[in-house]
């Protein structure tokens, strides 16, 4: 693993636990074996390494949605979801980043909004039958966001998967479960 990818590794964990402010370069720094000097190399600002950090998240998931048919998509995207959370116990990092926009650089928060148009993007061909798709998809997208924050701040993935459950009455979503 290169040096960029250890700090975005690390970068990751600190923002999905402890949010944007939650960590410095001196962190990255530890939990890297570089110098700070180091981190600054590949990432001159901290806005320029969470938006990076928001952009790679986003190729993540749209890489594993275009790997189904459109009508499987709001199955996977629980699916990304639920992993995430039963893996490591924390939240969505684009969802995290969202919830913190007020405060936030223009790049980062422009790198979360640009996750959620990527996502209505892929998802509104899942709703071919709808007479509003676009609000399905909205709806999918914030009880996925809000499930998974009430996980998290439960301690408890088991959260998701019942706060979830009523996505099984969504077309698209009941034929592939």
């Amino acid at each position: 693993m290169t040096s960029e990818e250890k700090i975005l590794v690390a970068a990751e964990a600190r923002v999905r636990t402890g949010g944007y402010n939650g960590f410095s370069f001196r962190d990255l720094a530890r939990d890297t074996g570089l110098t700070s000097a180091g981190v600054h190399h590949y990432f001159p600002t901290k806005a320029d390494l969470v938006a990076r950090l928001a952009r790679n998240y986003t190729s993540r998931f749209l890489d594993a949605l275009d790997e189904c048919p459109s009508h499987a998509r709001v199955a996977r995207l629980r699916e990304l979801f639920a992993e995430s959370l039963r893996q490591d116990g924390k939240m969505c990092l684009c969802g995290l980043l969202a919830a913190e926009s007020g405060v936030l650089p223009e790049p980062v928060t422009e790198a979360a909004r640009m996750f959620f148009a990527a996502l209505v993007d892929r998802l509104v061909s899942a709703f071919p039958d709808s007479d509003d798709p676009l609000s399905d998809v909205l709806a999918v997208l914030a009880t996925l966001e809000g499930a998974a924050l009430l996980a998290t701040v439960q301690g408890d993935p088991d959260v998701f998967e019942k706060a979830t459950s009523a996505l099984g009455s969504m077309r698209p979503f009941a034929d592939f479960t």
